[in-house]
């Protein structure tokens, strides 16, 4: 049996260090594992429906209105500084504020749509990658990949975070946490116009 290659370029694709990363480890430290679920599942879904898209057509039309895609790029880059901003001035775990909460299910899908490292990894993919399949079969086998292997990736990164919480026992450990992974988000906004 030959693993499809596409599932390694996923893997390597959506396992490093971006936005969804960045903010699964961080929600993972700060509100445990279990909290953090349904920001999980809707990462893992949110890539799924972008790939699926991307391999339907939706990365074709982006390349051919270069003004859609640079309103989508503004709208990543304010979107992951602000996330970037909020992550700064949180709350250590055993403190947050009245509201202060994982992002729910809804909120992880939507964030796909302007996650600039989903939308490359989807692109290149849908290009690369493809099985010479129809059209909806295509974007079904995309979509199934993406969501499949990165559900997998989320829960890693989720429990690793939730792990790293043991570690940060002081205000001053959970300043330095937060600062970190902020800073990581913020840079990780940079990748929009690459």
């Amino acid at each position: 049996m030959i693993l499809d290659p596409l599932y390694a370029f996923v893997f390597a694709g959506l396992f490093s260090p971006g936005p969804n990363i960045i903010l699964l480890t961080a929600s993972g430290a700060r509100f445990g594992f279990r909290a953090t679920l349904p920001h999980v599942l809707g990462v893992a879904a949110g890539v799924g429906i972008t790939s699926g898209l991307t391999a339907f057509g939706m990365g074709a039309l982006l390349l051919a209105m270069p003004t859609l895609t640079l309103i989508l790029k503004i709208a990543a880059v304010l979107w992951i500084l602000w996330m970037a901003y909020k992550l700064a001035t949180a709350a250590k775990a055993k403190q947050q504020i009245a509201g202060d909460k994982p992002w729910s299910f809804g909120q992880a899908v939507l964030f796909q749509w302007v996650n600039p490292k989903v939308w490359a990894i989807a692109l290149a993919a849908s290009i690369g990658y493809t099985a010479g399949l129809p059209p909806l079969q295509e974007a079904a086998r995309l979509a199934s990949a993406f969501s499949g292997i990165n559900l997998f990736v989320c829960l890693f990164w989720t429990f690793a975070g939730s792990l790293l919480a043991y570690l940060l026992t002081s205000d001053s450990a959970w300043r330095i946490f937060n600062g970190f992974m902020a800073a990581l988000l913020a840079a990780s906004a940079v990748m929009v116009f690459l």
